[in-house]
């Protein structure tokens, strides 16, 4: 493909966006910024949501999971529809009742500002390296297939893409992500089905579904109790995931809370919910339907996985759907930024620096939060830099990893919070959150050893959740109010 062409797209993409934000952030107040004005309709969210749940780990590494784990995958992806049921009818509620805007709100008013702050501060550990590493991932393929050739360095590739998503979200906030990521999602889908109905459409594949039930390359269930990808841990796995990276997560709450009515949000998710097991398979299916078009033209398989769908969409399909690859890719990239980096900019002006209660006026409000969101954004852009020099290879699991050892703790503060009555001592709660992902880090490393041949795998969150819960029952002021 023509860099000349991919870099008038991704302009041409940027522009779009820059209107969006325009028209969205019109009249808006600073107060917008974070609530979106509570007019969100419940259905351009759930849409918007496939994107930012997504992303381009989705995008990129799900189809490549396959060759090693055939559709293994979809056990963790039936968890997930089941978590977001729960974070529907418990969470959803809660958040509405007590007219939240930064969710961790909850730990202040639960346990006291200890907490508060240490919840936040883990979300924003945990949105800033697993929104970096989706970003990095498809970041990454850009560079390799297309702009090494023209000699531009990543370090500029990245800062260049950072500043485009600082420049459409720095006015535009909730309101603003929510309509951009209904775009960006409708742009991936787009990809992803034309790339099947172009494989399943050669003459090299008119067997392809007999051919994939033979190779067993289809198989979702995964009975090894001992495997990693036993099914019983990756459902269990999946629900608390969901629970942990969207119930307890600013970022995706935020969107949720800017619908009008909690009957509308819970109604949002639900659906959601329904729609991201469809579009797995389609990403699963997609996955197969590539090693079985590479087996069957002799084309050498990449070194890594996950570069196995942009070689072939860039290398070897026609120019048109490279195209397609290339658009739904971008499409990937920024709802993996945006919606991450206004959120942690909300939950750092909330939380951390209490921007609503130092009296301070708009104009004073505003300064704050925009030096805020270019703090953040050049914190995204050194973690970015961070996962290029790190090289790591296996993104989808690097990502549950992160994601295991530090929402484990919000997923332990919040649980004890709804099902415990008793108040852990205030000063405590920080040290515990800090320990239990270190306990659970050597627990992890020697889980063979210690287990009788057990490997722990994305089941680290649960762990995490419950040392947490047993520190701070063990911290309590049993019997007191």
């Amino acid at each position: 493909m023509s860099p000349t062409l991919l870099l008038a797209i991704v302009f041409g993409y940027f522009l779009v966006l820059l209107g969006i934000a325009w028209y969205t952030s019109r009249g808006a107040g600073e107060h917008s910024f974070y609530s979106g004005d509570k007019k969100s309709l419940w259905y351009v969210v759930a849409f918007g949501m496939i994107g930012t749940s997504l992303s381009g780990v989705t995008f990129i590494s799900v189809p490549g999971y396959v060759d090693a784990k055939a559709w293994t995958y979809f056990q963790l992806v039936f968890g997930f529809a089941i978590g977001y049921w729960v974070v529907a009818g418990v969470l959803l509620p809660l958040y509405y009742r007590m007219k939240l805007t930064s969710i961790y709100g909850y730990l202040r008013e639960r346990f006291g500002p200890h907490s508060y702050r240490t919840g936040a501060s883990f979300f924003i550990l945990s949105r800033l390296a697993g929104a970096t590493i989706r970003i990095f991932v498809v970041l990454n393929v850009i560079q390799l297939f297309v702009l090494d050739a023209m000699g531009v360095p990543f370090e500029l590739t990245a800062a260049l893409v950072m500043l485009m998503i600082v420049l459409y979200t720095l006015k535009g906030g909730v309101k603003t992500i929510v309509w951009t990521d209904t775009l960006q999602t409708l742009f991936m889908l787009g990809a992803l089905i034309g790339t099947i109905i172009y494989i399943t459409g050669t003459s090299a594949m008119d067997d392809w579904l007999s051919a994939l039930k033979a190779n067993g390359s289809m198989r979702i269930l995964d009975l090894d109790w001992r495997s990693d990808s036993f099914f019983l841990k990756q459902v269990l796995a999946g629900i608390f995931i969901t629970i942990a990276m969207t119930g307890l997560d600013q970022e995706m709450m935020q969107k949720n809370l800017s619908v009008a009515t909690v009957e509308g949000s819970k109604k949002n998710m639900r659906t959601f919910s329904v729609i991201l097991l469809g579009v797995n398979l389609l990403f699963l299916l997609l996955g197969s339907l590539l090693f079985l078009y590479m087996q069957r033209q002799a084309i050498a398989m990449p070194a890594h996985s996950d570069d196995v769908f942009p070689a072939l969409a860039l290398q070897h399909f026609p120019p048109w759907l490279g195209l397609l690859f290339i658009i739904g890719l971008i499409s990937a990239l920024f709802p993996s930024a945006d919606g991450a980096l206004t959120a942690l900019t909300a939950s750092t002006c909330i939380d951390l620096i209490g921007i609503r209660d130092r009296g301070w006026g708009e104009a004073r409000q505003k300064q704050v939060r925009q030096r805020v969101h270019l703090g953040m954004a050049l914190l995204f852009l050194l973690f970015i830099y961070y996962f290029h020099w790190l090289a790591t290879p296996t993104v989808i699991k690097t990502l549950f990893d992160i994601a295991g050892f530090t929402y484990g703790p919000l997923l332990g503060l919040f649980a004890f919070g709804i099902f415990c009555k008793a108040h852990p001592r205030e000063r405590w709660v920080p040290w515990i959150c800090v320990a239990a992902p270190i306990i659970t880090y050597f627990l992890r490393l020697h889980s063979q050893e210690l287990f009788f041949g057990y490997k722990m795998g994305f089941e680290v969150l649960l762990v995490v959740a419950g040392l947490t819960m047993l520190g701070l029952w063990a911290s309590s002021r049993h019997g007191k109010a």
